[in-house]
């Protein structure tokens, strides 16, 4: 072979190291931004809450009060109002993604898979805005009719649930903002348990169908095992937006900075409807630090959170290796 036929065999394979090591490259770059990003997140939260937390310490997470006349301040009630309705919206939104994705992978004819899946993903693309506008104007004196008052009648006398239906039966408060918050949620969940659950290997759910197992108990004892990661990534992914939601919940929660009980019928905060309304008006100072000292909080939360799941998954692939 001729100094010129070689010569052209080896410079593709030059080019191809180039390019490997360019994409390499911009890949690790890539991974660093996110990195820079994600501690000058943190570094600033700290920078403009450090006054704050300098005055009122971790002391700040368990004080209700929230006054900027007298300037003293306590994050409590968002906290409480923040966690209460992500919990009230997992509760609703995991059974019935559940449901959905199950319907869909396993129940229903072929021609309504597609467009059903369709209409449900196109919820995630509804503005969070138009969300709390029909929360407020339609689902809210729907909800105050037909299940406040009604629960109100049942059990509000009660020891421990009269105190959770307590208050007037207006359409807003936590419960309703919870209930926005599942609506809002279920597309994501659902979408990912969908996607996971068509992954199970064909063959696992074929031997189980021949050794008599019913729909139901393929789905818990085969499909749910094998795709326990997926679905708990598709549940902390759910989790998250219900943390982070603003403008839907500042609709539809109250918007109240004190908490004078533990209903879910009361008006009530979020962290993030708290900054929603009080950043652009809050002066420079005290108050601009607490606001900024809540979302240091909401952003500890959520990496508590995320932690948290992290450590499940771990343990489950654990456990599936012991079994192994």
């Amino acid at each position: 072979m001729s100094v010129s036929a070689c010569s052209r065999l080896v410079r593709p394979a030059r080019h191809g190291t180039w390019a490997e090591r360019l994409f390499a490259t911009l890949a690790q770059g890539a991974a660093w931004l996110t990195l820079a990003l994600f501690v000058g997140i943190v570094l600033s939260l700290l920078h403009g809450a450090w006054p704050a937390m300098r005055e009122f310490g971790p002391a700040f997470a368990w004080t209700a009060q929230w006054d900027p006349v007298r300037q003293q301040f306590g994050g409590l009630a968002m906290i409480y109002g923040t966690l209460a309705t992500s919990l009230i919206a997992l509760v609703i939104a995991v059974p019935v993604s559940l449901g959905i994705a199950v319907f869909l992978t396993k129940m229903s004819p072929r021609w309504l898979q597609r467009p059903l899946g369709t209409a449900i993903e196109l919820l995630a693309a509804v503005p969070s805005i138009v969300y709390g506008m029909w929360g407020l104007l339609v689902f809210g004196p729907v909800l105050a009719r037909h299940v406040q008052a009604p629960l109100q009648a049942a059990v509000g006398k009660l020891p421990l649930l009269g105190a959770l239906v307590s208050g007037p039966p207006v359409g807003i408060g936590i419960l309703p903002a919870g209930i926005i918050l599942a609506i809002m949620v279920i597309p994501f969940i659902a979408a990912v348990m969908r996607d996971v659950f068509e992954l199970t290997p064909p063959m696992l759910e074929e031997s189980a169908y021949g050794l008599g197992a019913t729909t139901w108990e393929v789905v818990w004892q085969v499909v749910l095992p094998h795709t326990r990661s997926g679905v708990v990534g598709g549940i902390m992914l759910g989790l998250g937006r219900a943390l982070g939601e603003t403008m839907a919940v500042t609709f539809v929660i109250g918007n109240t900075n004190q908490l004078g009980s533990l209903s879910l019928f009361e008006p009530a905060n979020s962290i993030t409807s708290a900054l929603a309304n009080e950043f652009a008006e809050a002066e420079a100072g005290l108050h601009q630090s607490a606001l900024i000292y809540l979302g240091l909080v909401l952003f500890a939360i959520t990496f508590v959170v995320l932690a948290l799941s992290k450590l499940l998954l771990l343990h489950l692939r654990k456990g599936e290796g012991q079994r192994a």
